[in-house]
């Protein structure tokens, strides 16, 4: 499948973020003292500010894409908070205008002499850091499911939805093998559905990026997540090796244990494979 259609208003394409709420969410990130949790939902907050500024045209921003959060953790639904709370998939320019609050950070910026400075900056946040309770991924990809096959009765000709599931722990409500295996048979005219994963595990194991092969991997769990991922289209390919990784034609879009840079060029890489019109 070619993976190819251009996307506009008219056809826009829709980004589905499943996000592990459970309790061993507040263990801390590989080789950092942040909670998993927290580092995830600055993560995905920057990155929905991201896509809001790639379609933010003179006259407005423009509904190229629609986003869901789905949280499972206490219960599984949509993650938004403030205006958006209980919403599933909002059109971006709805996203960009009801922030459910905007915090004040500092960063390090370059001060033109060699140094760094720190500068201060806006921070839009649309969904809170969660850590409770089990992990029913089952359930989420169930309800991404449900999302999904609506948005494809609309949207026939899409470029294909993406999913982009993150977890830290096992499914503890059954085999979510099924399910995913169900996900990845839902496309459009122009793709099958791709399903992307970030294992963030607490296994101490080498991190791995966009494996072509199970073998290698550390345990059961992390070759389940292989096995759940789809291979990555020609274009994912094309920009993940600008960010320096390497692929092949049975790449995966699956990361293990990634550090922080690599979390969040795996974002990237999901989330840049479509083209605008």
């Amino acid at each position: 499948m070619p993976y190819n259609a251009e996307i506009s208003r008219t056809n826009p394409t829709c980004y589905l973020f499943l996000i592990d709420q459970s309790g061993s969410m507040a263990d801390p990130m590989p080789d950092t003292n942040r909670r998993k949790a927290d580092f995830t939902s600055d993560a995905i907050n920057n990155l929905v500010r991201n896509l809001s500024l790639r379609c933010a045209r003179t006259e407005g921003v423009r509904d190229y894409f629609h986003v869901a959060v789905i949280g499972y953790g206490s219960n599984v639904g949509s993650a938004f908070g403030g205006p958006l709370a209980g919403k599933e998939l909002v059109p971006i320019s709805e996203i960009a205008n009801s922030p459910l609050r905007i915090d004040e950070r500092i960063r390090k910026v370059e001060d033109g002499a060699g140094g760094l400075v720190d500068q201060n900056e806006k921070f839009p946040v649309w969904f809170e850091p969660v850590a409770s309770n089990g992990t029913p991924m089952c359930q989420a990809f169930q309800f991404a499911e449900s999302i999904v096959h609506k948005w494809l009765s609309q949207h026939p000709d899409c470029f294909p939805p993406t999913i982009l599931n993150i977890t830290d722990g096992e499914a503890n409500d059954g085999d979510p093998r099924n399910m995913a295996n169900s996900l990845m048979q839902l496309s459009s005219s122009n793709g099958g559905l791709l399903l992307l994963n970030s294992h963030i595990s607490s296994h101490k194991a080498v991190p791995t990026s966009f494996p072509d092969n199970r073998e290698a991997l550390p345990d059961e769990y992390a070759r389940l997540l292989f096995d759940m991922s789809s291979i990555m289209p020609d274009k994912m390919q094309v920009i993940a090796k600008e960010f320096g990784f390497v692929t092949n034609a049975n790449s995966r879009g699956y990361v293990f244990n990634a550090d922080p840079v690599t979390f969040i060029q795996w974002l990237e890489v999901g989330t840049r494979a479509a083209n605008l019109r």
